[in-house]
This record gives structure tokens, sequence and C-alpha cells, in this order.
């Protein structure tokens, strides 16, 4: 475990960005760039939970924690994604604590959740530390449930008071879709929405995170509070490389 709760606890800015070609070789590659943390996306990612071990097997190599976006908050895809070894969960289109709490009761054994136990898997060593992991996963499994809704909005307190949610995520794109300010981010209501989430947030001592479209906005967010920041992803490395190589062999024909 990469201690992420105890450092966003600890108000440290954490770095991330996403893995969606759910290719295990990409995966290996951005988690020894450096970040803090990645995220597997089963929600729009190419890949799907056949996918998802190969890649969490080759982000062992690196130092980053591992969060795995599921595609809803059914308690089986949870489970199963945690015991593959994830360590946290990210939920979209969250709209009100009863939504939120589905996805905390599928992360926690019982008393505290629904999650089924299961000793002989790969996040306890197939059963060799299956009483540690029971007893510390409070502390190490990181709860991210995605702001992305004008209805979520209207439940912010609820969802930031629930124990298990640990941090509440913009989704930009969604959110100002949903507002009807789609892509508009300097929109007045857009910035009173983010201003919304970290109020609630803050107010329960939990942390806000957001994905970059550009990280000279990182500062802008960073002073609104934010600390779970996320810019980029394999795809966007690998086009951008692949077009900035292109451009550069390109220049020299004339």
């Amino acid at each position: 475990m990469k201690n992420l709760k105890k450092k966003l606890n600890n108000g440290e800015a954490l770095h991330g960005c996403w893995l969606n070609l759910g290719n295990s070789l990409t995966a290996e590659i951005v988690g020894m760039a450096g970040f803090d943390w990645v995220l597997i996306d089963l929600e729009h990612g190419s890949g799907n939970e056949k996918d998802l071990l190969s890649q969490l097997q080759a982000l062992n190599s690196g130092n980053a924690g591992v969060i795995v976006r599921v595609e809803s908050n059914d308690r089986r895809r949870i489970q199963r994604t945690l015991d593959m070894g994830a360590e946290g969960i990210m939920c979209p289109q969250i709209e009100n604590a009863e939504d939120a709490k589905k996805v905390v009761r599928g992360m926690y054994y019982a008393p505290d959740g629904k999650r089924g136990v299961a000793k002989m898997v790969r996040t306890t060593g197939f059963g060799k530390s299956f009483e540690n992991y029971r007893r510390d996963l409070k502390k190490n499994i990181l709860g991210v449930i995605q702001i992305e809704t004008s209805e979520a909005l209207r439940h912010l307190d609820e969802i930031a008071n629930i124990e298990g949610v640990d941090v509440l995520f913009i989704g930009p794109s969604d959110l100002t879709m949903s507002l009807g300010i789609f892509g508009q981010l300097d929109h007045p209501i857009y910035l009173e929405a983010i201003k919304s989430i970290v109020t609630a947030a803050q107010k329960a001592g939990k942390s806000v995170g957001i994905l970059l479209y550009n990280p000279e906005d990182y500062k802008r967010y960073y002073d609104m509070g934010i600390r779970f920041i996320a810019c980029g992803s394999d795809a966007t490395f690998v086009a951008f490389g692949a077009k900035q190589m292109a451009k550069n062999l390109n220049s020299y024909k004339n």
C-alpha cells in the first residue's frame, strides 16, 4: 500500500493520471514515471475486467498507488477489483448519499459493509496476509466518489459526510454537460459548483480531486484547495509523443 489516504489527510498534493489503453506495458511505463497514483479506467477505457489483472501486476514495478474506476456502484464489481489488488475505487455518476453508501458497502467487510470475504485472493497475498489486510482496510483503501451531475451538487454534504468516502472528485466534462455549459471551465456556474464541492469536502474533513485538461491550470485548482490532481493518460502520452516525433522528422524535409 502506498499510504495515499494518510498523505491526503496530511494535506499533501498527490499527482496522478489515467490509464485507458487497457495495456499492461503502457501501464508499467506510466507507473514508473513518477506519479503518486494512476487510475485504471474501466468506465471509458479500452480495457475491461479481463485486462485488469495484468495491469495491476505490471504496476508492481513502480511506486504509484493504483486506483480503479469501476463502471458502477455494483458491489460485485467493486469487491472483485479490490480482491485483485486495487488500492482504491473511483465510482462515477454518484448523485446522492445512497449511491455513495453502495460504493462504501462494496469496499468494506461486515459490519462496515457487504463485501464478500475471500482469503485466497491476490490482494491478501493469497491468504498470507488476510488478517493484516482486514485490520488495516480503513487506513489503506481510498474511496473516490465522482461529483459530475447537477443532482450530486444538491446532496454534497450528505455524500461528503459518509464514512468511507475519502475524495470528492470533480468530473469537468460530465459536470459542465449536466449544468448546460459543456466545456466552459471559466463559467461562473461551474466555478461556483467547484467552490461548493470544496466547501462540503473541507467541512467533512475530506479531500477534493480533479482531472486537468491542461497542466497550466494546476495552480488555479491547487489554490482552491484541491489536492488529488490528475492530468493526462497513457493514450494522450503516446499520441503526443508520436505526433511530436513525426513533426520533428518532417521538419528535416526542408
